[in-house]
């Protein structure tokens, strides 16, 4: 319903906008929850230190905040978990706070500051401070209260930002582009090759590998830590579930208090309105004249409206936004955030009633009209008293099943009488299979805190009860298998499977060599696929740009150069790629028309490489600051990056 006036533009341009933001990242200050990122810790506590200038787990968690919400709101639906560990937000989050320290240094050192003026300019030029298009001093508190700052908090970090960039535009001065660099660049991006190429998989030669029992034995033989079979236990076990206490849980209005004060986030109110629209579809490359019609037919509309025309029925009889035509353009609540921006600034500073005057953005003419506010906040106590009661209550019963474990645990450690405490406990004992340490446990689950811990285990010992989202464990060892080479014929399948993938991909590779010197000697790549009865594919026409990536083939940074060397006379190797072994040859080549290169074309292309060049220069002379500076990074922001760079 939303989909026609949400920000979706992915264009080339906006593309290269993002990747230099984030190559540039600078602290903001729009500080937001993220549901990611680091665990709570000391906000005063320092994550790293930059010649002797600290950056606290606060700064840092304000700033993977802002990072996240960046990367999730160009992402969107496609923003999980997974792509969060990928993108390394904690790397990106650490060095960005780095490079400004570096940046405030120099800044320090080439004399530069920020006067009152510029500060109070540039924060009263702020739109979520403004109403009707002012600065609104009440507003201003308003929305800094909501983000828990305070007005000297926030203006140190405007002051900053101000500052770094400052810096930035100075180191950026005096940086210009010439005519034979757009040119070039021109040809990097229109400069285009077609290739041929054999794929041989290893999977189309596994028919042809000969299998005998002495070559396993001696394959076997060569590789036997590969079949290792490493140590595995066995648990038996008692499981604390938090709902066993729920009834046992009691608390005071004091203790609700405070529960909803530490959990404030929680019910927060975001600043929304709800808004009703009328759509006048404009293509984005449309001519003036239509642009001038189209406008002039949404003026005609805009006055019925202001005259008293039902808006619901102009939007039902005329709005080009179909989705939300039917139900008389209503959008519903959205906030800030949700939709372009030329129509989030119209919305949100219309009052209740009021219709606005002709909006343009991407999409075309839109006449808004706000039908509801919701100033930012957070919902009262008593608003939310149910879901304060049920979620203390289950927090309660969480540390008090803990609270029970470890008695537990205390009391019968030392004999390692598991049984005993399943009695004191009223609780059946419960037992796994054997699992290794990378293999989930029986009943538990992957929980890597308890595998850990069980493998640490001597008989007759218990574990210190850990806590999951099944309840708090405490476990004792049921039985250990010791880790050992296997006989052969305990794991003949897995060993056949290993030699068969190894030979099949000797075979593919021995046939690619072939091929390549085949071709050297003469004939082309289309007759040797030929007679070899391989398929001929070929990628298509692909641009420079597209590096390292080869369409219909993957990613080679190798392959994708020689490419472009010599027009394919480069390509005199065979390429390995994601366990695939390619050969290629030049079908076609198209040289870049330089007479395409018209004024338009240059300006965008002068203003990329100037842009490049700029942020180039800037992160040039960071990386020089941050050769002869002393950086010290703590423990446990080395461990998350660790982890980090592990996923």
């Amino acid at each position: 319903m939303l989909d026609l006036v949400r920000n979706k533009q992915k264009s080339f341009l906006i593309k290269i906008a993002f990747a230099i933001i984030i190559l540039s990242f600078v602290i903001g200050y729009a500080m937001m929850t993220s549901p990611g990122g680091p665990d709570n810790g000391d906000p005063a506590e320092s994550v790293a230190v930059v010649n002797d200038t600290p950056i606290t787990y606060a700064d840092f968690q304000a700033a993977y905040s802002n990072l996240y919400q960046l990367y999730k709101n160009i992402y969107q639906d496609q923003f999980t978990p997974a792509l969060e560990r990928q993108l390394k937000l904690a790397d990106k989050t650490i060095t960005g706070l780095i490079d400004q320290v570096l940046l405030l240094e120099e800044a320090d050192r080439l004399g530069l500051s920020v006067s009152e003026e510029e500060l109070v300019n540039a924060i009263a030029a702020i739109q979520a401070f403004q109403e009707n298009g002012r600065f609104n001093k009440e507003r201003y508190i308003q929305v800094l209260n909501y983000q828990r700052l305070s007005p000297e908090e926030f203006e140190s970090m405007q002051r900053r930002d101000l500052l770094t960039a400052k810096v930035r535009e100075q180191l950026q001065t005096g940086i210009t582009v010439t005519e034979a660099e757009i040119e070039e660049e021109f040809r990097l991006n229109n400069d285009k090759i077609n290739l041929n190429f054999v794929r041989l998989a290893p999977e189309l030669f596994e028919s042809k590998v000969k299998v005998t029992d002495e070559a396993l034995a001696t394959f076997f033989e060569s590789r036997q830590e590969e079949f290792r079979v490493p140590e595995r236990v066995a648990l038996r076990y008692l499981q604390f579930t938090p709902e066993r206490y729920r009834d046992e849980i009691t608390f005071d209005d004091a203790e609700l208090e405070k529960y909803y004060r530490r959990h404030l986030d929680q019910f927060d109110i975001p600043e929304q309105v709800k808004a009703a629209h009328v759509l006048i579809k404009v293509a984005q490359d449309a001519d003036q004249a239509l642009r001038d019609k189209k406008k002039a037919f949404a003026n005609d509309l805009l006055a019925e409206a202001r005259g008293g025309k039902d808006f619901a029925e102009l939007a039902r009889t005329y709005s080009d936004d179909k989705g939300s035509a039917l139900k008389g353009g209503d959008l519903g609540f959205f906030t800030r955030g949700s939709m372009v921006p030329a129509f989030e600034a119209a919305a949100f500073n219309l009052n209740p009633g009021e219709i606005s005057d002709l909006v343009e953005t991407p999409f075309g003419f839109h006449i808004i009209k706000v039908e509801a506010y919701t100033e930012a906040g957070v919902k009262p106590l008593a608003d939310v008293i149910d879901q304060v009661k049920a979620d203390l209550g289950e927090e309660k019963a969480v540390q008090y099943a803990f609270e029970k474990a470890m008695d537990a645990y205390n009391i019968n450690r030392k004999s390692g009488d598991l049984q005993a405490a399943a009695d004191a406990n009223e609780l059946g004992v419960k037992e796994t299979g054997l699992f290794a340490s990378n293999e989930p446990i029986d009943g538990i689950g992957a929980n890597q805190e308890i595998i850990a811990a069980a493998l640490q285990l001597d008989e007759k010992s218990l574990g210190r009860p850990v806590k999951t989202d099944q309840g708090v464990f405490l476990f004792g060892l049921k039985e250990k298998v010791a880790s050992h080479i296997p006989e052969l014929s305990a794991v003949k399948t897995t060993v056949e499977a290993a030699y068969r993938k190894e030979e099949s991909r000797a075979l593919a590779q021995a046939a690619a060599d072939q091929l390549l010197a085949d071709l050297k000697t003469g004939g082309t790549l289309k007759e040797l696929a030929a007679r070899a009865k391989l398929d001929l594919e070929e990628t298509g026409l692909f641009a420079r740009t597209y590096a390292p990536f080869v369409p219909r083939i993957g990613s080679s940074v190798s392959l994708s150069e020689a490419a472009f060397a010599d027009e394919g006379a480069g390509l005199d190797q065979v390429y390995e790629i994601d366990g695939r072994f390619f050969v290629a040859a030049v079908k076609a080549h198209e040289s870049a028309d330089l007479a395409k290169l018209d004024d338009a074309k240059r300006a965008e292309l002068r203003q990329f490489l100037q842009n490049s060049k700029q942020n180039e220069a800037v992160q040039n002379r960071v990386d020089t600051l941050k050769s002869s500076a002393e950086i010290l990074i703590s423990p446990g922001l080395k461990d998350m990056l660790n982890k980090e760079n592990q996923s």
